[in-house]
């Protein structure tokens, strides 16, 4: 028998094994019925894409059991379930009230999402962190589930709330990852408190002094949303009721396949960027940058010492196109490795689930808190 992938419409109705067609095509009957049960023990709220028999309309999606298929035990389903159980709680910290997920146990690790994600752009690594470390990935200020006051979005303050989150939960010292605009936090925090990171991952990022320094007519075409973000007010007038609009935009412009943020997951951020003030605190984080060039100017010489990974995109027109990264980051970094990512535009971690936990763990190997 031969499969193919049942349309969004038929995930939750039809409860089949979600795996990805080409493992699926070569198993035998006893390996499928195997995969049938390992879907079944996943406990997460978006529900992955499902295989019907080959013949029957199919859309082509990533499944969560094909990028988890590496990280889940083979034989122990209540050790899966463990893995793949992700807490979702609040608490008050920095004072504002911080939504974050959390998962696993062991030696810290934090994700730091990006622009225009949420925690919700984890959800192919938290379970596959989660087998070795205590995984903590929180919705950054004015992001997501957390509180959008209207300032400190500063990169200081934001990586100041994370700061406080984690002496809230009791944690130190932390591996430290970060995409797109949490990579901005992220760096920050490792300058500011260079004690608390064991080690430094930087995803799709190039710093903002190093925007600013390097502006010229082609920079400025591919960052023109930086600008559209920093004008007061009227972005927020134009996107109200059009989140989708905005939203798709992005997601299309920016991953090498368009549709790889669709259906759920596109329909997920939709509901987090329409909740009441989420645009305006996402466009704060933007508004910020003044600040946030004056903070990293006073440091520029300093560079940090702790290890860092750079990986990005290599499809991705306003970074890996446009940017020499291994020299952008060998400024910033005094031990660093890199990884450019084939196939792969501004969101890694959902564009190569796969290819980014293997490199994730590679370089979280060692690391024992």
């Amino acid at each position: 028998m031969r499969f193919v992938q049942a349309p969004i419409a038929l995930w939750e109705s039809d409860r089949l094994p979600a795996i990805d067609l080409p493992v699926a095509n070569a198993m035998n009957e006893k390996q499928h019925e195997r995969s049938i049960h390992r879907s079944r023990i996943l406990d997460w709220p978006l529900a992955p894409p499902y295989l019907i028999p080959e013949g029957r309309l199919a859309q082509r999606k990533l499944s969560m059991t094909s990028v988890l298929a590496e990280a889940l035990p083979q034989e122990d389903p209540q050790a899966a379930k463990a893995a793949l159980s992700i807490r979702r709680t609040t608490c008050r910290a920095n004072g504002i009230r911080q939504f974050y997920l959390e998962a696993g146990a062991g030696p810290p690790v934090i994700l730091l999402h990006g622009f225009p994600e949420t925690s919700f752009a984890w959800r192919f690594q938290i379970p596959a962190l989660a087998r070795h470390y205590r995984v903590i990935a929180p919705d950054l200020r004015g992001y997501g589930e957390t509180d959008k006051p209207s300032k400190g979005y500063d990169k200081r303050t934001m990586a100041n709330d994370v700061v406080a989150l984690l002496e809230t939960l009791g944690v130190g010292r932390v591996a430290l990852v970060g995409h797109d605009r949490g990579a901005r936090v992220a760096t920050r925090l490792v300058k500011d408190h260079p004690e608390l990171v064991d080690r430094l991952v930087v995803m799709d990022n190039v710093p903002t002094r190093i925007v600013a320094r390097e502006m010229n007519a082609k920079v400025a075409r591919e960052y023109w949303f930086f600008m559209f973000h920093l004008v007061p007010d009227l972005p927020e007038a134009l996107i109200a009721g059009r989140e989708d609009i905005w939203l798709r935009h992005f997601f299309s412009d920016w991953c090498r396949d368009p549709t790889t943020i669709s259906g759920e997951a596109f329909e997920t951020y939709v509901k987090a960027y329409s909740a009441p003030g989420a645009v305006r605190g996402a466009l704060s984080d933007y508004r910020a940058s003044g600040e946030d060039i004056a903070h990293d100017l006073e440091d520029a010489d300093r560079k940090i010492r702790c290890p860092v990974l750079s990986l990005w995109g290599e499809d991705f027109e306003a970074v890996g196109r446009l940017f020499d990264m291994k020299a952008i980051w060998s400024e910033m970094a005094e031990n660093l490795s890199v990884a450019p990512i084939k196939n792969c535009g501004h969101l890694p971690q959902e564009e190569q689930p796969v290819v980014v936990n293997k490199l994730l763990l590679d370089f979280l190997r060692g690391w024992n808190g």
